[in-house]
């Protein structure tokens, strides 16, 4: 990278000394936690310069990326519509807006569950389809705000009025309106401090949402009912343990509302049936510890049941039966039983069939069990030859649909949207997401490697490369990861990412433990006490990459976000020299720290993930063993990128930026990190489609730069 800046921002030492189980600990930095502080704001601040002066000789590349990105992409464009209630619903996107549109149409024949296809290249102010009606202008509705997310939306049910919220900070901290789409009015209901968006009672005359509490858990269900203040709604329930988060949710079949409380290892689902309203919320089984259950309404030979999809008989879970009454685990009667072989993960329930969600051997898939007046009729797969790719359930609300809607992505295929016809089994391609300029999947290969980790497990990389791009190796490899809450990472397309594949470059991702692509054993071997596995892992996929004659170090980037920016501390500080870079987004790098403080954002709720070093020493010495911030060292680190916001309530700023202050003091030779916090945005990064290609072309940019990119042509690589 070249040498364009003046010396970076320096930190003011002001030490701080804790003591926890007799261990003490001098921290140098936390005064920049003080979020207020014009100090803190202005070294930020000073941050951003340094890093604008640092990659100023990347602006022209910067800007030729998001070119790349926007020539690329189908700026004006629809989404399939999907069916329900009587109209065909979609979204709209439009030629220099960032945001887009919400629309729907009425169903023109009932009998036909075929989406109706707009007219090619309609024009931007001209409906999209015949009787077309504007839902939400996303645009309208973010007017001048920096930054604007819809947390989500929701009609009722006799499709008159939509709910939905809106967030212009990017706290995560919702405002919930409500507007007649007969008159297009907002009605006075304006419910605030609601987190994501509402769930509408089947009496359309009320609904219910989730708060938080000031350490950011979600902890209270409320009830408004239409025309009343928000003082006076329902509360209907107030979740008192610390490790427990609540949602509430609909089932398909409109009977059910259920609300769930849920900690990382336990679950307890109430139910309010329409049924029998005066009942309120009854609990379908008591939470007992280690049990996780979800429930599902469904006809089964004409039966109302609640199907249950639990981990009670084994780790990878199994789907039962229930009655529609209260019944403890011993009374769930298994549809598919448990099989260590597959991690089930959903189901959804239709009049005529049903739809598993789960992964075998590392790859997801659908099942679909087909049913008849007794029951289960038959139980099949929907396949895909491809060796690697992800396929789930897409938007489905319609409980009497014949037709299974599901999204299909690979590295290298765009995000595909089908209809599986259950009765036929016949899959029809409904839209690929467009890729302009002559994109061709079969220009680029797309593989499954595995690593040896130290213990000797078996750890999947998935890779994919323009075509003939590996005989040339070594080859520039930008490895990700993630690695935390058996989160899956499991292969996606992006349009971004062909700025770095038609360069030469080869993306690949760490299928590390603390995921759940092998299933829940790859999970639980990658938390708590386990954790380092899900480091040493990545640093294998690493080693197998170079020792395979795929890379060199010189030439290989790292980068993770979040848990995955916590993995990237990690990683500098077990093998810095395995690296030429490192982007750490939003990176939760001093999280001793954080699980210290019971007070923070998310603390408590994560004991289950991480530990409680509060309480437990033990627990208080492993997490310090890896911790990031706390095992920065004098070492010759590779150049680091650290992106966070401002707003974040999942990751505060100032861990990343504690953590570059301690880089700077204490690594030897190279010495050249990077921090660049958005000043108006959240845990997700920017808002608004324009804005967030110019993002992520900025660390593109950057991690081109240290893969010897940075003046590669795209033209130089055509397909082999």
């Amino acid at each position: 990278m070249h040498d364009t800046a003046a010396a970076p921002p320096v930190a003011e030492r002001r030490p701080v000394t804790t003591t926890h189980h007799g261990r003490t600990r001098t921290d140098d930095y936390d005064w920049l936690r003080a979020k207020d502080d014009p100090a803190v704001l202005a070294h930020l601040e000073a941050e951003n310069a340094h890093t604008q002066a640092r990659t100023s000789h990347l602006a022209d590349l910067r800007q030729t990326i998001f070119e790349e990105i926007r020539a690329r992409t189908k700026e004006t464009d629809l989404s399939v519509p999907t069916r329900h209630r009587g109209y065909w619903y979609y979204g709209r996107t439009f030629e220099g807006r960032e945001y887009g549109a919400s629309c729907r149409v009425p169903v023109a024949d009932t009998s036909d569950w075929t989406p109706p296809r707009p007219a090619e290249d309609t024009a931007p102010d001209q409906p999209a389809l015949p009787g077309e009606e504007l839902l939400l202008d996303l645009d309208e509705l973010a007017g001048d705000s920096e930054f604007f997310s819809l947390g989500g939306s929701a009609i009722s049910p006799d499709t008159i009025l939509l709910a939905y919220a809106t967030d212009t900070t990017g706290d995560e901290r919702y405002t919930v309106h409500v507007k007649d789409l007969r008159t297009g009015e907002l009605l006075a209901d304006r419910i605030t401090g609601v987190l994501g968006g509402i769930t509408w009672a089947p009496d359309g005359e009320s609904f219910f949402y989730a708060t938080v509490d000031e350490s950011w858990r979600p902890d209270k269900v409320w009830r408004h009912r239409l025309g009343t203040l928000q003082d006076d709604d329902e509360l209907v329930h107030h979740e008192q343990d610390g490790r427990f988060w609540v949602g509430v949710s609909r089932s398909r079949t409109d009977r059910f509302v259920q609300l769930m409380c849920g900690s990382k290892t336990t679950t307890e689902v109430r139910l309010w049936d329409a049924e029998d309203p005066e009942r309120g919320f009854w609990v379908f089984a008591d939470r007992r510890e280690g049990v996780e259950y979800g429930v599902e309404h469904a006809v089964l030979g004409g039966e109302d049941v609640l199907l249950v999809m639990h981990n009670a008989t084994g780790p990878d879970f199994e789907l039962g039966v229930a009655p529609v009454a209260p019944t403890p685990a011993e009374a769930w009667r298994p549809l598919l039983p448990h099989d260590p072989s597959v991690r089930l993960e959903d189901v959804d329930a239709f009049a005529g069939h049903l739809v598993v969600h789960q992964r075998s051997e590392g790859l997801t898939q659908l099942r679909i069990l087909t049913l008849d007046e007794t029951g289960v009729a038959d139980d099949h797969l929907v396949e895909f030859e491809r060796e690697i790719y992800t396929v789930g359930s897409s938007a489905n609300p319609d409980f009497a649909s014949p037709v299974v809607r599901l999204g299909f992505a690979s590295l290298t295929v765009p995000a595909s949207v089908y209809d599986y016809e259950v009765a036929t089994r016949d899959l029809t391609l409904l839209r690929r997401t467009p890729v302009l300029g002559g994109y061709d999947p079969d220009d680029y290969e797309e593989h499954r490697l595995w690593a040896v980790a130290d213990d000797g497990e078996r750890v999947p990389i998935s890779l994919a490369c323009r075509r003939g791009v590996l005989g040339r190796a070594p080859v520039p490899v930008l490895l990700y990861g993630y690695g935390a809450y058996e989160a899956s990472m499991d292969p996606y397309f992006s349009v971004a990412r062909l700025s770095l594949l038609d360069r030469g470059g080869v993306f690949a991702i760490a299928h590390v433990r603390g995921g759940g692509e092998l299933g829940r054993r790859w999970y639980d071997t990658g938390k708590l006490e386990h954790k380092r596995n899900t480091f040493t892992d990545f640093v294998a996929c690493a080693r197998h990459l170079v020792d395979q004659g795929v890379t060199a170090p010189d030439r290989m980037v790292a980068e993770g976000a979040s848990a995955g920016g916590l993995l990237m501390g990690a990683v500098a500080n077990l093998a810095p020299e395995l690296f030429s870079g490192i982007v750490a987004g939003v990176p939760f790098v001093d999280n001793l720290t954080t699980m210290l403080d019971a007070t923070l954002p998310l603390t408590v709720i994560e004991y289950d993930e991480w530990g409680n070093p509060e309480d437990d020493p033990e627990t208080y010495d492993y997490i310090a063993s890896y911790a990031p911030y706390d095992n920065v060292a004098a070492l010759d680190y590779p150049p680091i990128l650290a992106e966070c916001s401002l707003h974040d309530t999942r990751v505060l700023y100032v861990e990343p930026a504690k953590w570059v202050a301690r880089l700077r003091a204490t690594a030897t030779g190279r010495r050249d990190f990077l921090l660049r916090t958005e000043m108006a945005a959240g845990h997700g990064g920017v808002s608004g489609r324009y804005k967030s290609w110019h993002d992520r072309a900025f660390t593109l940019a950057w991690i081109l730069d240290r893969l010897q990119l940075a003046s590669a042509g795209l033209e130089s690589h055509p397909s082999g």
